[in-house]
C-alpha cells in the first residue's frame, strides 16, 4: 500500500518500547528515520508511569519537528495483541504491565498534539516491529518472507509475510525463545522451564553457563565472555560456541516448516563474531534438508532504529486505511 507525505499534515513517530529505555523517531513515508530521541523505561513503576514516559518521549520528538501528530507506531515488550494494542502477558521486567491498554493510554495522553481526531496509533510486539522494520527498509527488503530470530537479553522471533508480521491466533507466531533445542537439556528457562532455547542462547544464560563450567568468576557479563573466546579461552569459546549452535538448530527446525525467502539474524549477541555466526550457520546447515541448504542467513541492517522504523510502518498503514475497524487494520493483522 502507497502512502503519499502532505506536507504540514502531520510526523508519524515510531517508539521501541524496551525494558530498559525508550526510543522514538520521526519516520518518513520511505521508511526513513530522523534524529532517534532516547528515555530511560521506568519499567518497575508501573504502567501509568512508562506511558507517561512514551508519551512524553513522543512529544519532545514532535516539537522537535515543528509539526503535530498524525500517527503513533509503538513496538512494545511482551506479547501484544496488536489488534487491541493491549499487553497479553508480560515478564516480570514490566511491573503490572499484562492488561495495559497502551493503544488507549498513549491516545489519551497524545490527543492534544493530533493533527487530526482520533489520532491514528498501533501497536505491536517489539520484535515483529523489528521485523518488519528489516523487511521494509533492512535486510529483508524485497522478500516476500522472511523470519527474523533476535538474541540478546532474551531470544525472540518474527515471522514477516508480504511485508506484514505473522500474528498467530494467541499473538505468539515466530516466537522461538521457549523453543525446546537439543543443547539446552537440563537448563533453566527464564520463564521457569528447562530446556529452552532461551535458557542456553540469550546474553545472561551465556554469562551464566560460562561460570558454572568454570569459567573467571570476575567475568562480567556476556560480552565479555565473548571477548575472552576470542582471546582463546577455552571454556568461553565452548559456551559461545554452543549458544550460536542451538540458535541454529532452532531455525532449522522453523524454516523446514515455514520454507521462507531470507533469515535475518539481530541483536546484541548476534554481534559476536564469526565463532558465534559459524556454529550457528554449521548447526543450521548440518540439519536442514538439502533444498534449504542456500537459504540466505544474513545480519541484520538497521540496528537500534529496526524497531522504530517497523512499529512506524504500522501506523503509516494506519494512515493509509482510516476507515477499517481495528480489527481490519493492516497494521494489526492477525
Amino acid at each position: 500500500m502507497t502512502v503519499q507525505e502532505t506536507p504540514g499534515a502531520g510526523v508519524v513517530v515510531g517508539v521501541d518500547l524496551g525494558g530498559t529505555k525508550t526510543a522514538a523517531a520521526v519516520v518518513d513515508a520511505a521508511g526513513r528515520a530522523g534524529p532517534v530521541r532516547a528515555t530511560p523505561t521506568p519499567a518497575q513503576d508501573g504502567p501509568d508511569a512508562v506511558l507517561d514516559a512514551v508519551a512524553a518521549l513522543v512529544a519532545d520528538v514532535a516539537r522537535a519537528a515543528g509539526e503535530p501528530l498524525r500517527a503513533v507506531g509503538v513496538g512494545a515488550a511482551g506479547v501484544i495483541d496488536a489488534r487491541r494494542g493491549a499487553v497479553v502477558s508480560a515478564t516480570e521486567t514490566f511491573a503490572r504491565w499484562p492488561g495495559t491498554d497502551v493503544a488507549g493510554g498513549l491516545r489519551r495522553r497524545l490527543g492534544p498534539l493530533a493533527a487530526a481526531a482520533p489520532l491514528a496509533l498501533t501497536v505491536e510486539n517489539d520484535v515483529d516491529a523489528h521485523a518488519a522494520g528489516e523487511a521494509w527498509r533492512g535486510a529483508a527488503a524485497g522478500a516476500r518472507s522472511a523470519l527474523l530470530v533476535a538474541v540478546g537479553t532474551g531470544v525472540g522471533g518474527a515471522v514477516v509475510l508480504d511485508g506484514r508480521p505473522l500474528r498467530g491466533a494467541h499473538h505468539l507466531a515466530g516466537e522461538m525463545g521457549h523453543m525446546p533445542v537439543p543443547g539446552a537439556d537440563g537448563l533453566r528457562c527464564a520463564c521457569g522451564r528447562l530446556g529452552h532455547l532461551e535458557a542456553v542462547a540469550a546474553g545472561p544464560a551465556i554469562h551464566r553457563r560460562y561460570r558454572e563450567l568454570g569459567g573467571d568468576p570476575a567475568s562480567a557479563d556476556a560480552r565479555d565472555v565473548v571477548a575472552r573466546a576470542a582471546a582463546g579461552d577455552g571454556v568461553a569459546v565452548g559456551v559461545v560456541r554452543a549458544a550460536g549452535a542451538a540458535v541454529g538448530r532452532a531455525i532449522a527446525g522453523v524454516v523446514t516448516v515455514l520454507d521462507p525467502e531470507v533469515v535475518v539474524v539481530g541483536g546484541g549477541v548476534a554481534g559476536a563474531g564469526e565463532l558465534w555466526w559459524s556454529a550457528l550457520r554449521d548447526a543450521l546447515r548440518a540439519e536442514v534438508v538439502d533444498v534449504l541448504a542456500a537459504l540466505p542467513v544474513v545480519p541484520a541492517a538497521l540496528g537500534p532504529d529496526a524497531a522504530i522504523v517497523g512499529a512506524a510502518r504500522g501506523a503509516w498503514r494506519a494512515v493509509a486505511a482510516p476507515t477499517l475497524s481495528p480489527t481490519d487494520h493492516p497494521g494489526a493483522a492477525s
